[in-house]
């Protein structure tokens, strides 16, 4: 009987923790599959950003076959279309017929206006998160609700990496059988068709949402913040990283770009001063003084020749970068470079590439890449439809096996274990997991207090819960 008794134990514990693992799934299931629906949704539109914005944009790529006016003209005519703006950035066009993009801004605003190089009409005009593609952008990171937005995307998708990582055990093969785990077993029942499709789909696309889920955690306002503050904190060099995290810190960065520098060399940047006025000090001077943006002429031709993946960006100076600036904005960001420009030799003073930024940038630049689609196009493309579609099917299967399978009255949780012992190294597992992700590990715990402090003593939502087992 003791060697029976001692052999049993293990049994036991894995039976307890098969069950607690069972348990912890539902609940992240019961939270995640709203979000995981909205996020494969809007992720998969957004995928196509490269086939999109140019349709969208098709009446502007071609609008004039006579010799385009000087680029400083262009951003005049675009200033005084949005009065009280600044060149935020002139985007170098990439075909002599079509219509100049000019960024122009006002405080934490950016704004693109569409004029014809030739004629200097301007065409177009509309805010940056009112296009198609940043609206979906932020619905997709914040649900168009700013940090707090951010934080509940955040904690949607660290639940959702549990939801995944219990799942894989869940199902995970335990003999040679392919059938319920490769593909499902068809002509058994509609039970086990739905239990099938449910095990198969995660069992494929399981690794691709982890990556996908990972990958987007640096844009995230908490996981993201903390990675930012690790990463200026140890970095060999004070350049800015190269992604943001939320709408809160676009802004931020927006109006640095949108606020001319500081200092004596704010003052080379005016033009018609006249210092002997009555009461006018250098504050007022660099405050009042228009800003001279005739060096773009001799800028423009200078960046062409270096060949940058477009769309690519020439900024003026101002308290992000004291000097003129070009960088590629291309989604393909291991294909970036950035150019520090003297506008008064019309020369490029340093090239910085993708291969040259701190190895944490570079892994998040991949990352980003991959996670938009834009790495390997059309298969990055693919897969990342491919993931999107598992992901709605996993939650669709995960609905109908709910609704089947649950008894009349109660939620139909998998019932707890009142007096279950667990393995010490999933206990583990789980505080590391919590400690990798915050925001889940702090839900984690508030769920297990609510649980075994309020609704364990409270008959009708125990039974509800399957809490009084």
């Amino acid at each position: 009987m003791k060697r029976h008794s001692r052999s049993s134990a293990p049994s036991a514990h894995r039976h307890h923790a098969h069950r607690l693992i069972w348990r912890w799934h539902f609940y992240a299931g019961l939270f995640c599959l709203p979000f995981v629906l909205w996020l494969a949704t809007t992720g998969m539109i957004y995928l196509f950003k490269p086939q999109l914005e140019p349709l969208l944009e098709r009446r502007y790529a071609h609008v004039t076959h006579a010799p385009a006016q000087a680029p400083s003209a262009q951003v005049q005519a675009a200033l005084r279309a949005v009065p009280g703006s600044v060149l935020n950035a002139y985007v170098l066009p990439v075909a002599p017929d079509a219509a100049t993009r000019i960024l122009v801004g006002h405080g934490g605003e950016l704004i693109r206006v569409f004029v014809n190089p030739s004629t200097l009409q301007v065409l177009g005009i509309v805010r940056e998160n009112d296009r198609f593609m940043k609206v979906i952008f932020y619905l997709h990171g914040e649900l168009l609700l700013g940090s707090g937005g951010s934080m509940l995307v955040e904690l949607a998708a660290s639940w959702t990496i549990l939801m995944l990582l219990t799942g894989l055990y869940l199902w995970w093969p335990r003999n040679a059988r392919l059938g319920g785990t490769l593909y499902p077993r068809l002509g058994l029942g509609r039970r086990i068709f739905w239990r099938d499709l449910h095990a198969v789909t995660g069992m494929w696309v399981s690794m691709f949402a982890l990556f996908l889920l990972l990958s987007g955690l640096p844009w995230s306002k908490s996981w993201g913040g903390m990675l930012r503050t690790i990463r200026q904190t140890y970095a060999a060099t004070a350049t800015p990283p190269d992604w943001t995290t939320g709408s809160a810190a676009d802004r931020a960065r927006i109006q640095a770009e949108n606020t001319p520098p500081s200092g004596e060399h704010a003052m080379h940047m005016a033009i018609g001063m006249d210092m002997s006025m009555p009461g006018m000090d250098m504050h007022d001077a660099r405050r009042a003084s228009p800003i001279d943006y005739s060096p773009i002429d001799r800028l423009v031709p200078v960046v062409a020749a270096q060949h940058l993946v477009p769309p690519v960006l020439i900024a003026p100076p101002s308290q992000r970068s004291p000097a003129w600036t070009a960088r590629s904005d291309t989604d393909d960001r291991p294909r970036r470079s950035e150019l520090v420009l003297d506008a008064a030799r019309a020369a490029v003073v340093q090239r910085t590439a993708f291969a040259q930024k701190p190895l944490l940038d570079r892994i998040i630049g991949y990352g980003v890449a991959i996670h938009e689609g834009a790495l390997f196009p059309p298969l990055n493309q693919i897969l990342g439809v491919f993931t999107a579609l598992g992901l709605i099917t996993l939650c669709t299967s995960a609905v109908v096996m709910w609704w089947r399978r649950r008894p009349a009255g109660v939620l139909g949780a998998p019932p707890a274990l009142a007096s279950a012992r667990y393995p010490d190294l999933l206990l583990g597992l789980l505080v590391l997991l919590g400690t990798l992700l915050p925001l889940l590990g702090l839900s984690m715990l508030a769920v297990w207090l609510i649980e075994r402090c309020g609704l364990r003593r409270w008959k009708h939502a125990s039974a509800f819960l399957g809490l009084a087992s």
